[in-house]
């Protein structure tokens, strides 16, 4: 039996979500259903932040929106004091309509079109640009007040190859060589302000990759300052903090990272060379994945060679596991107390041979009918999720203090059908 933790309780065999009974949700709203605990996301906040700004006073925290862009999450983000990274002017819409200020919004797009650098120009926001070509396009529509470019520092991590964002091979940033022409046309344009980033890969949980990286970024602005006659608003290092998914996985030493990146940017480089520059991380999964677990139903198991569990949960709903074969942890919430260990694998209801959201899974002694919860769903749950084999999405309900408050309903068979126009040939 997997040892559950807080917010996780095991009460009489039942499990307990945020102190309540995650069979009672179920019961009330649904399945499948996204239950998120907003006590573990002030948690991991005040605990990321805590960690950097003890060490080096100018530091922000831009929640990552892409992770999980429901609005009663971007308004407890806002609340926290958090700033917002975006990438694209759909989230800078979200951002600035649940009340983010334009100089807490950063837009980092890659292959943008003229309208969407157009659009977040007129936002007055901070633009983040991702490669050299851009930039002449984004000055013919306007100046903006500040600049930052995407640097691709030739080092990537991640727990996936899908999830590495830098180094070889990979979409996304600018060398230095480019940065150094980009920076040039910006300032002989009339750019007054600059900023520098990177985002180098996801889920990563070795303390010392961000201090390697982080210091070959540092290298990369000095010598971006030196060579461009420039000053450094804010530096911002990415997101990349990872969750343990799969035990006996550990938490990652934030502590240390902070530390680490703390000495970097107190630095003789970083205070001499750049005269204390900002520090600015984008986290996403860090802060919501472990904040929400997804309830689902057994509605059918089928024996054979494999055991299959059949649940209302499918690829249409987390695609994680389909995308790049990423693993969820599964408890039984109806049975936590039961000691067999029969090995299944669990899947959904989708017409395809990749959903699967678990394979070779002990479940206890499962039944049709039982409730699995699925965990660390908060990050690329609901926002990754799709309509696919025209199937409504699931509904999401935020906990805070023993208080519910469904954030978004059950969509039905109207939400599929909405935007459409029947043609009125074939009468």
């Amino acid at each position: 039996m997997w040892k559950v933790e807080a917010p996780l309780k095991n009460l009489n065999g039942k499990l307990s979500f945020a102190n309540l009974s995650t069979l009672n949700l179920a019961k009330q709203f649904g399945t499948p259903l996204f239950v998120t605990d907003s006590e573990r996301i002030i948690s991991n906040y005040n605990r990321l932040y805590s960690a950097f700004s003890s060490h080096y006073d100018k530091f922000k925290i831009n929640y990552a929106v892409k992770a999980n862009n429901n609005l009663s999450i971007l308004k407890l983000f806002n609340y926290l004091g958090s700033g917002a990274d975006c990438s694209c002017p759909e989230e800078i819409s979200l951002a600035k309509k649940i009340g983010f200020k334009n100089q807490d919004i950063l837009y980092t797009g890659n292959y943008n079109s003229n309208s969407q650098l157009d659009f977040a120009l007129k936002q007055k926001i901070m633009i983040n640009v991702d490669s050299y070509s851009i930039l002449p396009r984004l000055l013919k529509l306007g100046t903006p007040s500040l600049v930052s470019l995407r640097i691709n520092p030739g080092i990537g991590g991640g727990s996936h190859s899908g999830l590495v964002f830098g180094g070889k091979n990979t979409k996304f940033g600018m060398s230095l060589q480019d940065a150094i022409v980009t920076y040039n046309l910006a300032k002989k344009s009339g750019v007054k302000k600059f900023g520098i980033h990177m985002m180098t890969g996801s889920s990563i949980l070795d303390p010392s990759y961000f201090k390697k990286v982080t210091n070959k970024l540092i290298d990369i602005a000095v010598e971006i300052v030196e060579e461009c006659k420039i000053s450094l608003d804010f530096i911002n290092i990415g997101g990349g903090f990872g969750i343990p998914y799969k035990p006996p996985e550990k938490s990652l030493d934030i502590d240390k990272i902070g530390s680490d990146i703390g000495r970097i940017f107190n630095g003789k480089k970083s205070s001499q060379v750049l005269d204390k520059p900002w520090l600015f991380v984008e986290p996403g999964r860090y802060l919501v994945a472990d904040s929400t677990i997804l309830l689902t139903t057994v509605h059918s198991i089928k024996t054979g060679p494999t055991k299959y569990v059949g649940i209302d949960v499918g690829m249409n709903t987390l695609l994680r596991p389909a995308l790049y074969n990423a693993y969820h942890h599964i408890i039984n919430a109806s049975r936590l107390n039961s000691s067999k260990t029969e090995i299944v694998n669990v899947c959904g209801q989708i017409c395809e041979n990749t959903d699967v959201i678990a394979k070779n899974r002990k479940l206890g002694n499962i039944k049709e009918g039982d409730l699995l919860a699925i965990l660390n769903v908060g990050a690329y749950g609901f926002s990754m999720s799709s309509q696919y084999n025209t199937r409504p999405r699931a509904a999401e309900v935020m906990i805070y203090k023993r208080k519910i408050k469904l954030i978004r309903r059950r969509e039905t068979i109207n939400d599929l059908i909405k935007g459409q126009n029947l043609v009125t040939w074939f009468q």
